[in-house]
């Protein structure tokens, strides 16, 4: 293999390919990027057996061919690059020569036969959405995915396609977060589950104007963004049934506006910590919601007001869970929905569905 390209983009193209290039394995070919060159361009394919990530560049190819160097020297090597040319040479003997101006390095390289090849789709099932939109949708659940969990299905996103609707919905075993969207889907209802690690990737590609095609299979799906290409497995599992998760009754409504709850939640925990754990008390009632929070350092307290409804209200919640639903509202108000001290606490649109957060209340010491 012999070509030569432009530095600049096959670094930017490589930085991406590689977060999908393993960096624990058996297998060591997985733990570097594939580049295969030929007809005027390069293709470059980092898979660690679960999610793939396939992009080409265009370059001068003198001879064709193909090799694998391991991703992260190549990825650094090519990142601190003088020039705005870099050469690639590789020989019989697996060894890649760059050359990029006075800078000239070698790297011993792997067989491409023997990197794992891509999964495909057969019969998959087509899906286009608006770039902005699904960037947006899955901004708004990935955080409550588990990170770890009994259950490896709940590590993923869940997908629920039907004509004229897509929702996104994510949970971790205390705290939910669903997505609702009407969109120009008039094809066959699909549910399936993406790892929230693919749909990081994904969303890091994801632009505010175009179009994202995707394809879905029994096992595995693609995204295909502007020039890139991912692949990923799909998880198996029953996951957790939803709607019977969301109370069906409410005792208590309070409409305040989004950033001044976020505000007066994020000042009174400052004295938690990940040592110092303590739930934000919040009282509801009387046009206000006082929030407070005590621990070993010391205590809190802030009111900030509310439109209320229904009865008084105490409850407690962890501090983390109820930030990081709020910041990804992007309405001014929100809806607070509680049924009780022990019910769970929702965090709903003023008008609409667009969104549903589910917290698992923290019971306060003082509560039976």
């Amino acid at each position: 293999m012999k070509l030569s390209c432009n530095s600049f983009e096959l670094s930017e193209a490589c930085q991406i390919v590689q977060r999908a290039a393993s960096t624990k394995t058996a297998i060591p070919s997985v733990e570097g990027i594939l580049l295969k060159a030929e007809n005027g361009k390069m293709t470059l394919t980092g898979y660690d057996l679960e999610m793939g990530i396939v992009t080409t560049i265009p370059c001068m190819v003198e001879e064709p061919g193909s090799i694998v160097i391991n991703a992260h020297m190549f990825s650094e090597t090519l990142r601190k690059l003088p020039g705005n040319t870099v050469k690639i040479d590789s020989d019989a003997r697996q060894i890649a020569y760059i050359e990029c101006g006075e800078f000239k390095t070698s790297i011993i390289g792997m067989n491409a036969d023997d990197y794992p090849e891509l999964p495909s789709i057969i019969s998959g099932y087509d899906v286009v959405l608006d770039q902005a939109l699904l960037k947006d949708m899955i901004r708004k659940t990935i955080f409550s995915a588990a990170v770890k969990d009994s259950k490896v299905v709940h590590t993923g996103v869940k997908f629920e396609l039907e004509n004229g609707h897509i929702r996104l919905i994510a949970v971790d075993g205390v705290r939910l977060a669903i997505r609702n969207e009407a969109v120009e889907y008039q094809g066959e209802e699909l549910s399936f589950v993406v790892p929230a690690k693919t749909l990081s990737e994904v969303m890091k590609l994801l632009g505010d104007d175009g179009n994202i095609n995707i394809s879905v299979g029994k096992r595995h799906i693609t995204f295909r963004v502007d020039n890139y290409y991912i692949i990923s497995r799909l998880l198996d599992g029953e996951f957790l049934n939803y709607k019977a998760a969301i109370p069906a009754t409410t005792k208590t409504v309070a409409k305040v506006k989004t950033t001044d709850f976020l505000d007066s939640i994020d000042r009174t925990s400052l004295i938690i910590t990940d040592k110092i754990k303590s739930p934000v008390k919040c009282i509801f009632g009387n046009g206000e919601i006082v929030m407070s929070s005590n621990a070993s350092i010391g205590n809190s307290t802030d009111k900030i007001q509310a439109q209320i409804e229904g009865d008084d209200c105490t409850v407690g919640f962890n501090n983390k869970y109820m930030i990081d639903a709020l910041r990804v509202c992007d309405s001014d108000e929100v809806r607070i929905m509680l049924n009780g001290p022990v019910s769970p606490i929702l965090v709903v649109p003023v008008e609409g569905d667009s969104f549903i957060f589910l917290i698992l209340p923290v019971r306060l010491k003082n509560e039976d």
